[in-house]
């Protein structure tokens, strides 16, 4: 039996398992890097449409009316 075939050591087995463990991490963040512009334009768009809608349903007469005779109730109850 020759020492290139010999059983590693408890340390050099936990060492070795670190050293692959960093190395996978690290190739993981190669891969992936973040958003890609596309992906940033389409949820700016994504965004800038959610916010229309939400301005159209709140601005509508029907939330603004909600809104009014809820204040309106509001302050013309006894105390």
């Amino acid at each position: 039996m020759d020492e290139s075939s010999a059983a590693a050591t408890p340390g050099e087995e936990v060492h070795g398992g670190i050293v692959e463990l960093v190395v996978s991490r690290l190739q993981g963040l190669q891969e992936e890097e973040g958003m890609s512009t596309v992906e940033y334009a389409i949820g700016t768009i994504a965004a800038a449409a959610f916010a229309a809608i939400l301005y159209t349903v709140v601005t509508g007469n029907s939330v603004v009316g909600a809104m009014t005779g809820l204040i309106e109730r509001a302050l013309s109850t006894p105390v």
